[in-house]
């Protein structure tokens, strides 16, 4: 991140900088590099207010805080700014699984997790489809203990599903082409 400081009503020394700086660190790891930062402090008598704005490239993440001390204020701040991360990247991650165009936003923030996420299938299996009717295909489900069964549906020679629903009763998919 590159930081840009404004003081207003106090001295701002290198040493106090490279605490501030120190400080916003935490969240350095949430944020892409090349973020603009700028922290804006302001003395008013005993109020101490902490103003930080990060740019994304397609977002603004703000936080003010005003206390007695400084520091405590950009505490405060780190945190506030960490949380609208945090949401903000699963808002995008969940944005990435329905949308691919938003893997490329996400891989900014440096995330290659994004794109291996997927179904992990451990298991495959290969079966004969026989044609029966939707009874039989119950029957069928029910003597191998399983939740759905697959059939060739013997009157419309198409695919169809059986399965069982919460409520103990049965579905019937019937998939158009």
């Amino acid at each position: 991140m590159r930081y840009t400081f404004i003081g207003k009503g106090l001295d701002l020394t290198e040493n106090f900088q490279n605490k501030i700086a120190a400080k916003l660190n935490r969240i350095s790891k949430l944020i892409p590099e090349d973020a603009e930062t700028v922290v804006k402090l302001t003395v008013i008598k005993l109020d101490n207010t902490a103003e930080v704005t990060v740019k994304l490239p397609k977002r603004i993440l703000r936080a003010e805080v005003t206390t007695n001390d400084m520091m405590a204020s950009i505490d405060e701040i780190v945190d506030i700014l960490e949380k609208q991360m945090v949401k903000y990247k699963s808002r995008l991650k969940d944005k990435a699984k329905q949308n691919p165009g938003f893997i490329e936003e996400l891989g900014a923030f440096g995330d290659e997790d994004v794109t291996d996420e997927g179904i992990d299938i451990v298991k495959t299996k290969h079966f004969v489809v026989k044609p029966m009717d939707a009874e039989e295909a119950v029957m069928e489900m029910e003597l191998l203990g399983h939740n759905f069964f697959v059939f060739l549906d013997a009157e419309s020679d198409e695919v169809s599903v059986v399965y069982k629903r919460k409520d103990g009763k049965y579905g019937l998919i019937q998939p158009e082409f």
